[in-house]
């Protein structure tokens, strides 16, 4: 029996994995928000190209998973041992990029 083709990740999971990537190495919250903007303006071409795929909802399904993204993050902030400061400095870095790539889908 033949293995099965492994199938691409939908556009929504990947983006997702993208974005949290760049968010587990730190990266700065500007730079999280033109990763949106890259995701995004990748999307418009593949709507243009695969009338199956709904850029529409995977907006919104993007906005609502870094919403969510958000409100976990702001709950592990006020979670942090407040001793431990790098601790908060790192959970604050974290919440920021967050709230950058959340800001920046909801404009898109």
């Amino acid at each position: 029996m033949a293995a099965r083709k492994a199938r691409a990740p939908r556009p929504i999971d990947a983006a997702l994995q993208r974005l949290l990537a760049l968010a587990g190495r730190g990266v700065a919250p500007g730079r999280m928000a033109r990763e949106v903007d890259v995701i995004i303006a990748e999307w418009r071409l593949l709507a243009e190209a695969d009338e199956k795929f709904d850029l529409a909802a995977s907006l919104e399904t993007l906005r609502e998973q870094l919403d969510a993204g958000v409100g976990a993050a702001e709950e592990q902030v006020a979670d942090v041992d407040a001793s431990e400061p790098a601790a908060v400095k790192q959970a604050n870095a974290m919440l920021s990029a967050l709230v950058a790539t959340r800001d920046a889908a909801l404009a898109a």
